[in-house]
């Protein structure tokens, strides 16, 4: 790793070196935080968890080859070099700030209230088609996430894709500060995280943060149909690229051609160019991830050709818009996440198909003091799009079962609400039918993707 020595290191997060002397000149090779990870002349930083302390692990990383180990508190019984710091995780991100101005390669952040995954999914393959990209992995997205993926930057990397998550203000500007983007991109200002930033308003403030430590001469794309959006004109002397559905942004596609749940085909037009795109990736959300991703490339010069080929061979991500064709049914996976926005466009989703369509929703989580209201608002959704069976979990899917039942009077015989998911799952053998489209959809808490596996059996 680039400069990665334990004299800069140890000066990058302001703490004591012991064990050192000349020999331990050399760069690590690597940065964990798990001892599971640790690779010959690994870092290990011991940090302390809610369930787990790394402390107790720093025997197991140096027998493991550990060059270094980052601790709090004076390890018993080491023989290899070690750091001494007042906070492991306050290291760790100060480590991979120190790194990032190592580096010499542009970073693309995203963050936003919906779609950050997928976004960052299309827009790593549009760039591959030129570059050596490294891309978050999981839900590496926060102040844990975020400095482990920077740190997994390596001199053969030609540009970096980073996912930015937040539930709070100052969040977004730390990670801001850790990596520095050069182009950050806003998928939309939905209404997640409510508990915390407490309206749209805040949620754009918080996410607005990105651009705190962004390169002076970068890039600002934008999600020219969302009206939260639309409110930023110029940041730091830089005017946004925007795309979307409407033809009035820089980057936008129209003749859309809803294929149901194979997917759509639509003109993506770039300035003066038009691209004929094919993709598997069904909805209208999907369009919207691969405007983001085609302006992302075209601003870093790359052809309609690349654009369009790194489009087109995107492939799903599990729990997230992933469509699985099961010999008795297609699931709709899309169970990582939810809030009303998302949720709705999930429904969108399950509308598309032609066979006996069944919506399996939960909870969602982080709303707020409206959270009722929200999870109703979701019910007269779904009493709107002609859906065969309607099933809720959850208290607060409680409020989404009453709201369509209010719209769907007399289709008790499809409207189905269970407290909790054994009830549901204990039940599942007589809502399903073989040939359904099934949507599993709810926040990570409600732990959905169970309701996927079995549904897969």
């Amino acid at each position: 790793m680039k400069n990665m020595t334990l004299s800069n290191i140890a000066v990058a997060c302001k703490g004591k070196l012991f064990n050192y002397d000349t020999s331990c000149a050399t760069e690590v090779k690597g940065v964990v935080i798990d001892s599971r990870l640790v690779k010959e002349d690994y870092l290990f930083v011991a940090t302390k968890g809610e369930r787990v302390d790394g402390h107790d692990y720093i025997a197991s990383a140096e027998g493991k080859g550990s060059m270094a180990i980052i601790c709090e508190k004076t390890p018993a019984d080491i023989s290899i070099p070690y750091i001494q710091v007042k906070d492991s995780l306050q290291a760790l991100k100060d480590i991979a700030t120190w790194y990032r101005m190592q580096l010499n390669i542009p970073i693309v952040g995203i963050s936003g209230s919906v779609g950050k995954t997928s976004t960052k999914e299309f827009v790593s393959s549009v760039l591959s088609q030129r570059f050596r990209v490294l891309k978050t992995e999981g839900n590496f997205n926060n102040e844990i996430g975020l400095p482990l993926t920077i740190l997994q930057i390596r001199e053969e990397h030609e540009i970096a894709v980073l996912e930015m998550g937040i539930s709070d203000f100052g969040e977004m500007h730390r990670l801001s500060q850790i990596a520095k983007p050069d182009y950050c991109l806003l998928t939309n200002i939905g209404q997640c995280h409510l508990e915390q930033l407490g309206s749209r308003q805040g949620i754009l403030k918080a996410k607005s943060e990105i651009f705190d430590f962004m390169s002076e001469d970068g890039g600002i794309i934008l999600n020219g149909d969302d009206d939260m959006l639309a409110t930023i004109h110029n940041v730091k002397g830089i005017t946004p690229i925007r795309y979307g559905l409407n033809t009035d942004n820089d980057v936008y596609a129209d003749n859309i051609i809803n294929k149901g749940l194979i997917g759509s085909s639509y003109k993506l037009h770039i300035r003066d160019e038009i691209l004929s795109v094919n993709t598997s990736m069904p909805g209208n959300h999907m369009v919207l991830n691969a405007l983001a991703a085609a302006t992302v490339g075209w601003m870093l010069g790359l052809t309609g050709r690349e654009i369009t080929q790194g489009i087109e061979q995107i492939e799903p991500v599990s729990g997230r818009n992933n469509i699985i064709h099961h010999d008795k049914w297609t699931i709709i996976d899309d169970c990582y996440n939810a809030n009303p926005v998302s949720m709705k466009a999930a429904i969108d989703l399950l509308a598309m198909a032609d066979t006996r369509k069944v919506a399996i929703l939960g909870d969602m989580g982080e709303l707020g003091k409206d959270e009722k209201e929200l999870h109703k608002e979701i019910g007269a959704y779904l009493a709107t799009k002609k859906l065969d069976t309607i099933i809720c979990v959850g208290k607060l899917s409680a409020n989404m079962y009453d709201g369509a039942k209010e719209l769907l009077p007399d289709n008790s015989d499809s409207l189905f609400h269970f407290e909790t998911q054994d009830e549901l799952i204990n039940a599942l053998p007589n809502l399903l039918i073989t040939g359904d489209t099934i949507l599993v959809k709810a926040s990570h808490f409600m732990g959905f993707d169970k309701i996927v596996s079995i549904i897969r059996r």
